[in-house]
């Protein structure tokens, strides 16, 4: 896959399971693009072993969960050290994704949940102690996802 650009199945592959990776079956998927459910399935495969498709996550509600403390924690890492670290705060019990971002300030985004404040304030010294700068710490209060559009079928 690398060494070729993405055709409009794999795009239509690509759109349909970042709306709905769950309840979109593969035959819908191949009716949609008038393709057999087995071309679908081969190319979501050669999606996943080129690293395209590096995953499926569920959405969470934190919230309805009973987790009221889904924050957002921005640090700022040293450059050569931010991937390592990245990865490293990973680790942490309660966060749920980090991103690295490229800044030099600020160039680390840190989501966690949190069952009560002295969570998140051992959340925040466990960041500390990794070599992250805690810059700035906001509540989620909500979250909204949307498929690439570059990905979006072509009849549709």
């Amino acid at each position: 896959m690398a060494d070729r650009e993405l055709d409009d199945l794999d795009r239509a592959i690509l759109h349909a399971l970042q709306d709905d990776a769950r309840k979109l079956s593969t035959s819908t998927i191949a009716d949609r693009m008038d393709v057999a459910s087995s071309t679908v399935r081969t190319r979501i495969r050669n999606l996943e072993e080129a690293g395209i498709i590096t995953g499926y996550h569920a959405d969470v509600d934190y919230e309805a969960a009973g987790f009221q403390l889904h924050t957002l924690i921005v640090c700022t890492a040293p450059v050569p050290d931010r991937e390592r670290l990245a990865q490293e705060a990973l680790e942490i019990e309660g966060v749920v994704a980090v991103r690295e971002v490229m800044t030099g300030n600020e160039n680390v985004h840190v989501e966690v949940v949190g069952r009560d404040g002295d969570d998140l304030s051992r959340i925040g010294r466990e960041l500390d102690e990794l070599g992250f700068e805690i810059e700035d710490e906001d509540i989620i209060r909500n979250e909204y996802v949307h498929p690439y559009s570059g990905f979006a079928d072509v009849d549709d």
